[in-house]
């Protein structure tokens, strides 16, 4: 079997990458550069020059040859391997008419538990849409984010226990029967992630995600080391070897890797098994296209780590769900794990045209004195 082409297709906000061979199997995979797509789409069409003409089944390799190629990495780049490596992992399945986590080990579980996206402008929406989850049969609710438009007056202090409020509205409104992941996005220093997690450590929230920007692991070392909620993050990172030194430092206790731009399945089950023999468990980032979620779920199954899944609001309902044919079933707060070859979805005829490539606007959030703010 041979790489005969190599397809890019922009779709809504998603960059989706199609594999196709001498024997009529296709894969599909996608890029999670969410915020440079195109630059994404650059690299692959780069890779595309080698992987014509190969055998699509060496997955490993071909995974090596691309990124030791040169030795250039970053999100774009990672995200163009990243949807090619679940391309060809989709195209391995149906030649061997196997789901692909049964070709890396088998299922650990039947169920993928997830956390649903909850957003809001006021604490009475966040509240009201944390009880809906609730009530829908969800036992976790992320993206959940103590802070909305903040007063352009608000002291440090009136912001932190603001955001302290906010949390314990929703713990008291849910009680203890829903988990909290809360999300900082990476907008506070670490002097105040610490102070604000000492503020919501009694609210009991799952995990305290991004509290700090990605750069410095030391940094976020230091803020694990004087608060008492685990840290997840990872969801800027690559490699294993970056997450192998957050690790070592005790600077995260859930793994977040997006398996559509940290190398795919291929690198995101050795990211896991590198935090496995840290005792840390695996949240796999996951803001995109059900594309993107079938992939975590193979991932998902076969790893005895694994957490939560992040689960996209809207995926259950069209637009989204209809950008794929038999997209995954969602039932009391899971994610049933498909049995169909490959990564189990494929993309809906007519998508393109229904859903018409709409880029990203790109703006950078400035703060009230007009100095950039980051998140």
């Amino acid at each position: 079997m041979k790489i005969t082409d190599i397809e890019s297709l922009f779709v809504d906000r998603y960059l989706f990458v199609r594999v196709h061979t001498d024997e009529g199997i296709s894969g599909l995979g996608e890029s999670g550069t969410w915020g440079y797509l195109e630059a994404s789409e650059g690299a692959v069409q780069s890779f595309k020059r080698y992987l014509i003409g190969q055998d699509p089944l060496r997955i490993e390799h071909h995974w090596q040859y691309m990124y030791r190629n040169s030795h250039f990495r970053g999100a774009a780049i990672m995200g163009a391997i990243s949807a090619i490596d679940i391309a060809l992992w989709d195209i391995a399945g149906k030649h061997f008419d196997a789901p692909v986590y049964q070709l890396l080990g088998g299922k650990c579980r039947d169920k993928v538990r997830v956390y649903l996206h909850v957003y809001g402008r006021t604490t009475e929406e966040i509240v009201a849409k944390c009880v809906a989850a609730k009530k829908g049969g969800y036992t976790a609710v992320g993206h959940l984010s103590p802070f909305i438009d903040e007063s352009p007056n608000m002291t440090h202090t009136m912001r932190i226990k603001d955001a302290a409020d906010r949390i314990k509205a929703v713990r008291e409104a849910v009680g203890d029967d829903v988990d909290l992941c809360v999300e900082i996005h990476r907008r506070l220093p670490p002097s105040e992630a610490i102070v604000l997690a000492r503020k919501i450590a009694r609210y009991r929230p799952f995990f305290y995600e991004d509290p700090i920007l990605p750069d410095n692991f030391d940094a976020m070392a230091y803020v694990a080391r004087h608060i008492n909620i685990p840290i997840a993050t990872g969801e800027r990172l690559h490699t294993i070897f970056e997450f192998e030194q957050l690790l070592t430092r005790g600077a995260v206790q859930y793994v977040r890797p997006d398996v559509c731009m940290a190398g795919g399945i291929t690198h995101s089950k050795k990211i896991a098994a590198v935090a496995e023999a840290h005792h840390a468990g695996v949240v796999p980032h996951n803001p995109l296209s059900p594309v993107s979620t079938a992939a975590c779920v193979q991932l998902d199954a076969c790893i005895p780590n694994f957490a939560v899944q992040e689960y996209p609001l809207g995926e259950d309902s069209p637009p989204k769900s209809e950008i794929v044919r038999s997209p995954l079933k969602v039932e009391k707060g899971f994610l049933l794990v498909p049995d169909r070859p490959g990564i189990g979805v494929e993309l809906n005829d007519g998508a393109l045209e229904k859903y018409p490539y709409v880029p990203r606007k790109f703006t950078t959030r400035l703060g009230v004195d007009g100095s950039v703010v980051d998140q």
